[in-house]
C-alpha cells in the first residue's frame, strides 16, 4: 500500500509540474510499456493516435536512444513529421523529454506546459520524480496481487482520465 500511495503522490506532483500534461511509459517491453501514465488532453491523444505519431515522435526517438533530459525545443530539427508543432496546437508549447535506462528496463517520458520552457531546476525535479516512478514500478512484479491491481488501475485511470 505504501508503494501505491507514493506512486499516486509522484503522479500528483508531476501534474503540478507539467500542467499541459505528460506521458510516462514505464518499463518498455519491445514497443509496449508495463505501465503508462498519461494526462494529456483526450483530443490530443486521439489526434496523436490517428496520425500514428508514435512512430515519428522525436520525443520517443530521443528517449529510446538517450538517457537524461532534453527540452523539446532542442528536438525541433529532428521533427520531420511535425509532431511538436501539432502538439503546440493543443497548448503543449514547451516540454521536456526524459529517458531512463537502468540495465534491462527503459522508461520514456514527455512533460509539457503551455506558458514557458521548464527551468533547469524543474527538469531536475521532474527527472527525480520520473526515476523514482521507474524504480517503484520496477518492483511491481514482486508486490502482492492487491497492490499490483491498484497500480494497474492507477495507470489506467491516469491514461484515460
Amino acid at each position: 500500500m505504501e508503494t501505491q500511495v507514493e506512486i499516486s503522490q509522484i503522479v500528483t506532483n508531476l501534474q503540478i509540474q507539467a500542467p499541459a500534461g505528460f506521458a510516462i511509459a514505464c518499463h518498455m517491453q519491445y514497443t509496449t510499456p508495463r505501465y503508462l501514465f498519461q494526462t494529456y488532453a483526450k483530443d490530443w491523444i486521439a489526434h496523436y493516435s490517428q496520425m500514428g505519431f508514435v512512430m515519428q515522435d522525436p520525443i520517443v526517438a530521443w528517449c529510446f536512444t538517450n538517457t537524461g533530459a532534453t527540452r523539446w525545443s532542442s528536438l525541433v530539427g529532428q521533427d520531420s513529421a511535425g509532431v511538436l508543432s501539432a502538439a503546440a496546437k493543443y497548448d503543449m508549447n514547451f516540454g521536456v523529454a526524459i529517458g531512463i535506462d537502468q540495465g534491462d528496463s527503459r522508461t520514456l517520458a514527455g512533460f509539457s506546459r503551455a506558458d514557458r520552457e521548464f527551468t533547469d531546476a524543474e527538469i531536475v525535479e521532474i527527472s527525480g520524480f520520473a526515476t523514482r516512478l521507474h524504480d517503484l514500478t520496477a518492483k511491481a512484479e514482486t508486490l502482492d496481487p492487491v497492490t499490483r491491481a491498484a497500480l494497474h488501475k492507477l495507470s489506467i485511470d491516469f491514461t484515460h482520465p
